[in-house]
């Protein structure tokens, strides 16, 4: 949900709507006492996922993403759906792109994703007790899954190899919060 716009400014402008986001243009004050419009792209927020197979194994996805031109090696992750919470966001996304279904699922916690220009928050969920099924891919998604070893995930992270921001942080938390349970 959007923060909302302060009383003595116009609310935002929307100028695109789009399937996964919109354009707005927010006035806002600057420092010397005036006022101009910034663009912000308006997202309903999204959930990434950190699916244990076992203890010592994570499900990832190989992403194909138009916008890089690349296919990155992500965690699983997915745009809340209009009406949803994250809590309900996160099973369906982990069985669309994995197949995986979590006996547990454990919200960790939440962040900005670029606080600069948008404002999307992505909820990170735990995945354990897993049980295999099948997939269920967008059409437009080209996603393929790849069981790593937990090691191999964070060497990845820290070589360069996982270049993904949510897939970094993802996997950084999470070793940090297995390092910390000993």
């Amino acid at each position: 949900m959007p923060e909302p716009t302060p009383p003595d400014l116009p609310p935002r402008r929307v100028i695109f709507r789009g399937a996964k986001v919109d354009l707005a243009l927010q006035p806002v004050h600057l420092a010397d006492g005036s006022t101009v419009e910034r663009e912000v792209v308006v997202h309903r927020g999204a959930v990434a996922l950190v699916p244990m197979v076992d203890a010592d194994r994570v499900c990832l996805v190989r992403n194909h993403r138009h916008a890089v031109g690349e296919t990155l090696l992500e965690v699983p992750a997915g745009t809340i759906d209009e009406g949803e919470t994250p809590d309900q966001t996160a099973p369906r996304e982990l069985a669309e792109e994995t197949g995986f279904r979590a006996g547990k699922l454990t919200f960790l916690r939440w962040w900005h994703v670029s606080p600069g220009v948008m404002t999307e928050k992505m909820f990170l969920y735990l995945c354990e007790d897993l049980t295999p099924g099948p997939a269920d891919h967008q059409p437009d998604e080209r996603l393929e899954p790849a069981v790593v070893a937990w090691g191999d995930a964070v060497a990845m992270v820290r070589d360069g190899r996982i270049r993904d921001a949510k897939t970094m942080l993802a996997i950084l938390l999470v070793d940090a919060l297995r390092a910390a349970k000993g």
